[in-house]
């Protein structure tokens, strides 16, 4: 049975493209800026999209306080690792000079942050006029990385609040999925979370149950007309700070 339901699972796609859509998404970015643009990923973690920025002037920063294990509370990434970073400092506070930056990347980390505002203000004060500010972070998360995490995500009408009045004349929020993914999402995490809080496995019938839930929710998410805008995986977040022209206008 354990066979079959990991087949069946592998067989059907709801539910699980969160990570692999977001990294798409953030590829897709990256590979517009142009070359020789200076970028800043904050919160930079292990520098995944490191790679993707290869014809960038690339700068890191994080703090550095997560080691794999934080609390033991909620999920965590044992084998977690810090790629080599220039910035070792609090996001709130980051050494560099007002718009230095062509672009600042921020991907899945204002929830790990106690004030989500303040450090969208300092990755504001960061970019240039005509700059760019990419971010993701989850709409609704699990407990994560704690005790570095302080909220389960952030909405499209907070990024168009706060850029809106940071001077980002254009910003463009994707959902990433859509309910009937979201829900999926946690259809999968069932057999982990039922294992770790209780003790027990699935049984077998909740195991087909969850299958055909799943092709079920595989075919609303095909038919979805805009359920992303009710909940999702997370937001997809683009903006570009207007030009000082602009801001004269």
């Amino acid at each position: 049975m354990d066979d079959w339901f990991t087949r069946k699972l592998a067989s059907c796609p709801a539910g699980s493209t969160n990570s692999t859509a977001r990294d798409e998404w953030v590829q897709a970015q990256l590979s517009k800026v142009p070359a020789g643009w200076r970028i800043l990923d904050a919160g930079s973690g292990e520098q995944r999209y490191r790679p993707f920025c290869l014809h960038l002037n690339y700068v890191s920063q994080d703090h550095e306080a997560y080691d794999g294990k934080g609390d033991g509370i909620g999920g965590h990434v044992p084998s977690w690792t810090y790629g080599k970073t220039d910035h070792v400092c609090d996001i709130i506070s980051i050494p560099e000079p007002d718009k230095s930056f062509d672009v600042v990347l921020c991907t899945e980390v204002l929830e790990h942050v106690p004030d989500p505002v303040l450090a969208i203000e300092e990755l504001a004060r960061l970019v240039r006029p005509g700059g760019i500010l990419i971010v993701t972070v989850p709409f609704c998360s699990f407990t994560h990385f704690a005790p570095y995490h302080f909220s389960t995500g952030l909405s499209r009408y907070w990024y168009e609040e706060h850029l809106g009045r940071l001077g980002f004349g254009e910003v463009v929020c994707e959902a990433s999925g859509n309910y009937f993914e979201y829900v999926a999402q946690e259809i999968r995490r069932l057999g982990q979370v039922t294992h770790d809080y209780t003790g027990q496995k699935l049984p077998w019938f909740i195991k087909i149950i969850s299958v055909i839930l799943l092709r079920f929710l595989a075919r609303l998410s095909q038919a979805d007309k805009g359920s992303g805008d009710y909940a999702c995986y997370g937001w997809h977040v683009r903006a570009f700070k207007a030009t000082d022209s602009s801001l004269d206008g």
